[in-house]
């Protein structure tokens, strides 16, 4: 993806839609001076969490925290504004695009330096600088924030030295949990924290950020975007950038004669999938299985619900349809789970990926074997 094309981090975002309702409760906790020190930003992924959390950062770090009470003379002051909105003018909102604010922690998974690549969770060592940067005086006089995204990625013992930090929290310290699925943390973190729920974007919501981030895209494709959005944004312009239509039309067409399966299909889309790709770009075998997964588990759930299948991308809903006959609702999340855990070994084992996309499609056969 081309620096023109690549796609704005939480950080440097400064649009946030239709999280009204949570953005007036964080605004609402500073206006009464009584702001908990631990915050929880729960809900799906991709719908502005992590944008929200950098939006109430800004807000506090730029002095908003401060800025309520009486007047200067004890008349009341006009009432404020509830948004957290910080101006792009603002010296705090350049420091935090740039990762320099030196009263703000961000916590992600680390790099794991003998694999080469990202750590799969968050470890103890990622968190464990958080007590001794909440203990440092802030360098501005004001706050110190400390952004833990995703709070979901840490193992046992992550979590347990957070938890040490929430029982004990230092004053004018705020931390901020983002969570997409917070039933996966100690119930002890959840307690210790107020939480914000926020829910998936409506339909024009997605459509609107889309003519933001993404104005170049046909409406055709638009359309298309928003109806497999699931209510994410993040999934939405995921899809644009990694050619998630695209592939969602090649496993359509690889299932085309479904329950049969045609050796020359797959073969060709393991070609399409699996050639050499550049640093920058996306894998076309990665965004395919993943894409793969999500919908077995969408065909799944719907088939469950008794839900007719919709055609959002070409082939999908003749697709579905003749999933669900063959192997209905249970059968269908038994295949995702097996493909889950091949692909999980075949990874693992670094085999061979035509090979490996070849066996992902035939255990979806009724028979486990070809035509």
């Amino acid at each position: 993806m081309s620096e023109e094309q690549r796609l704005s981090l939480p950080r440097e975002n400064d649009t946030l839609v239709g999280h009204v309702a949570a953005e007036t409760a964080m605004h609402d906790a500073i206006s009464s001076g009584r702001i908990p020190h631990a915050w929880m930003i729960t809900g799906p992924a991709g719908i502005g969490k992590a944008t929200l959390a950098y939006r109430f950062a800004r807000y506090v770090l730029s002095g908003g925290a401060e800025d309520e009470g009486p007047g200067l003379f004890g008349d009341a002051l006009p009432p404020a504004s509830a948004s957290l909105n910080v101006s792009r003018d603002d010296p705090v909102f350049a420091q935090i695009a740039a990762g320099s604010h030196p009263d703000m922690l961000v916590v992600e998974r680390g790099y794991d330096e003998k694999r080469k690549k990202m750590r799969g969770e968050i470890v103890v060592d990622d968190v464990r600088k958080i007590g001794s940067f909440l203990r440092l005086t802030p360098s501005l006089g004001g706050w110190r924030v400390v952004i833990l995204d995703c709070a979901d990625e840490m193992n046992r013992n992550a979590a347990n030295a957070v938890l040490k930090l929430l029982e004990e929290p230092p004053r004018q310290a705020l931390i901020l949990l983002v969570s997409h699925t917070p039933g996966r943390l100690l119930p002890t973190i959840r307690s210790r924290c107020r939480t914000v729920r926020l829910g998936p974007l409506s339909d024009s919501q997605i459509a609107e950020l889309l003519a933001v981030h993404q104005p170049e895209l046909s409406p055709e494709v638009a359309g298309t975007l928003v109806a497999l959005s699931e209510g994410s944004i993040g999934r939405a312009l995921g899809l644009a950038a990694e050619g998630g239509i695209s592939a969602l039309e090649d496993i359509f067409g690889a299932l085309g004669s479904y329950p049969q399966l045609q050796d020359l299909t797959l073969l060709e889309l393991a070609d399409r999938w699996t050639r050499p790709v550049k640093a920058e770009e996306s894998d076309p075998f990665v965004t395919g299985m993943n894409l793969l997964d999500w919908w077995l588990g969408r065909v799944a759930r719907d088939a469950a619900a008794g839900e007719a299948p919709v055609d959002r991308v070409k082939g999908m809903g003749a697709a579905a349809a003749r999933l669900t006959k063959t192997l209905g609702p249970a059968g269908i999340a038994e295949r995702r789970s097996r493909i889950a855990s091949l692909l999980g070994k075949g990874i693992g084992l670094s085999l061979d990926k035509r090979q490996l996309l070849m066996d992902v499609f035939y255990s979806l056969a009724p028979d486990h074997a070809a035509s």
